[in-house]
């Protein structure tokens, strides 16, 4: 008998994705943008690229080029191989078959992805007919519960007739990756899959992201600006600016020795739990103050219910909360959507009716409060809103925003007056005046969370209520408008509640804590008291899935979460 053949070495794998000096440029009016400049990436089997940068750096542009979805007026050069398939100038049928089958891509916000009118079924089955025109309705709803049990979706046969608005935000954005794996894709380009997700909701979705690795070693392009997403999922970093990677290198290594002094600001603009605590940077005599300052809120049994609609029982969204917020203090209200947070701040502000208990606000009982005697009270109030892009008047300067106030409120300032208080505002959240005279549309989303700021300050309020101020902002534009704001805090004493999800954010910023679960207030303390050691289980939950900065001690903190918690996925 012959001896057996040599086995053949097979080499190392091709890359599922090589860019090669890719560049983009957008046809505009006025003249061509550069918003990718000689980009050049390899993504590897099984591995998971983190691209970070802050917005207009270029990293969804490059993202959607490696799925031919650039808009008509942008002209792509270089070379994107996809599996060996040369994406750029490709078109018509071939790319629609190197859609789905070779790369797939998650997009940021799935309520506006999925289409309100139909099933899930359906939806999947759009993909699956434009690659395969003959498949049954019987085969699609196969392939659709095969999807959905990958990523975890419960009794998947039954609730594939179902609609986007029966299913959570985070299970929404399980079905946006069913999509991707529906027809086999090995490449997966996820663009800000946990942006609008509250941190136990991320801390699943980033575990089915990892688990969709190791059992079909699918590549993962993640698109983020999120560093702790980044330490807790990536394998390789690209950082970007200016339409350039300025820097690429293993996870571990960029956090542990970053070369580059814009790594090394964005990596320090990033909020780490614990490191600065709002009420442990007061001297005890400032402490002592905000002990003894009389309450500007004071919510005693407080609840608040929407009514019921076709037969359905009314809706309690608060109950029974005991919260106060005292002269000069900035209370931090935490908890996952649906936990009652902005419905809390919408009754402060004199906009949502309480339908039991007591809500003084100001010295005024808001339980059956007259419109009459809120208007006046509303003057005394400010709110910053979560996206000042659907806030402002489109049609409205930037200066007739922030008047828009002064004009309902103070009509007894002449125009000048109002111009000078104005511009007035806009230096002190470190804009120049002239900038009264542009459009919402012309500023970054930073800039619009400032010029909100000074809208909500502009009549000098007692209170000022932010929601979710900072959620939609990069790292280092949220530090920004974070150190503006406590700035402002400090040097004007107004009373704040600031409302969010981030536990490292309202660290920063409140001098108490308050956590919210399905409408209950559950914990409440000085920051450190809840945050460092938290007696509620659900505060504990809280804590351990929020992703940190470091790559090593998110490792620990995930393997310990699985420990206490199980699974997250």
């Amino acid at each position: 008998m012959s001896a057996p053949s040599p086995a053949i070495d097979p080499g190392p794998a091709e890359p599922r994705l090589r860019i090669e000096d890719l560049d983009v440029r957008f046809a505009t009016d006025g003249g061509q943008v550069h918003a990718v400049d000689g980009v050049s990436l390899t993504v590897e089997p099984g591995e998971i690229l983190a691209v970070v940068g802050e917005s207009g750096s270029g990293k969804s542009v490059t993202a959607r080029s490696v799925l031919g979805l650039l808009p008509e007026t942008a002209e792509a050069s270089g070379s994107i191989l996809v599996t060996g398939t040369d994406v750029v100038g490709l078109s018509g049928k071939r790319l629609r078959t190197l859609r789905g089958e070779d790369v797939s891509m998650v997009f940021q916000e799935p309520s506006s992805a999925l289409n309100p009118v139909f099933p899930i079924w359906w939806q999947m089955g759009e993909g699956l007919r434009a690659h395969d025109p003959k498949i049954t309705k019987k085969q699609i709803r196969a392939k659709a519960i095969e999807a959905l049990t990958a990523v975890g979706i419960p009794d998947p046969a039954e609730r594939i007739d179902r609609y986007p608005h029966e299913f959570s935000g985070g299970q929404k954005q399980r079905i946006m990756i069913a999509m991707a794996l529906a027809l086999g894709a090995e490449l997966i380009v996820a663009d800000e899959p946990t942006t609008a997700l509250d941190v136990t909701v991320q801390a699943e979705i980033l575990a089915l992201l990892r688990d969709i690795r190791d059992r079909f070693g699918t590549s993962i392009i993640l698109i983020t600006h999120n560093m702790g997403v980044v330490a807790d999922l990536a394998d390789t970093v690209a950082v970007m600016r200016s339409g350039k990677v300025i820097e690429r290198a293993p996870v571990r290594e960029l956090f542990a020795s970053p070369q580059q002094e814009y790594t090394r600001e964005l990596l320090a603009a990033v909020p780490h739990l614990g490191r600065r605590s709002a009420w442990s940077t007061l001297e005890p005599a400032q402490q002592q103050a905000l002990e003894v300052a009389a309450p500007v809120v004071e919510a005693q049994g407080l609840v608040i219910e929407y009514p019921g609609r076709l037969g359905r029982p009314a809706f309690r969204a608060v109950k029974g909360v005991d919260l106060s917020i005292r002269a000069g203090e900035v209370y931090g209200l935490v908890g996952e959507s649906g936990s009652g947070k902005t419905t809390i701040g919408r009754a402060i502000a004199g906009l949502e009716r309480t339908a039991g208990g007591s809500l003084r606000v100001l010295g005024t009982e808001m339980r059956g409060v007259k419109e009459r005697d809120v208007k006046p009270l509303r003057r005394r109030i400010g709110f910053v809103f979560q996206d000042p892009a659907t806030s402002f008047n489109p049609h409205l300067t930037i200066g007739e925003c922030i008047a828009e106030p002064l004009v309902v409120h103070a009509r007894d300032l002449s125009a000048r007056e109002r111009t000078a208080k104005v511009e007035e505002l806009l230096e002190a959240v470190e804009l120049p005046g002239a900038y009264r005279g542009r459009y919402p549309h012309e500023l970054s989303g930073g800039q619009r969370q400032r010029v909100s700021l000074a809208r909500a300050l502009v009549l000098g309020p007692e209170l000022l209520i932010a929601d979710e101020p900072t959620s939609a902002l990069d790292v280092s534009v949220q530090a920004t408008v974070l150190d503006l704001f406590r700035r402002l805090q400090e040097e004007l004493g107004f009373a704040a509640l600031f409302i969010s999800h981030d536990l490292a954010v309202v660290d920063t910023l409140a001098h108490r804590i308050g956590v919210l679960l399905r409408g209950e207030l559950v914990e409440s303390g000085h920051g450190p008291e809840v945050l460092q050691d938290p007696q509620h289980p659900y505060t504990r939950r809280l804590i351990a899935s929020l992703p940190v900065p470091d790559p090593v001690e998110q490792a620990r903190r995930r393997e310990a979460y699985a420990e206490q918690f199980g699974a997250r996925d």
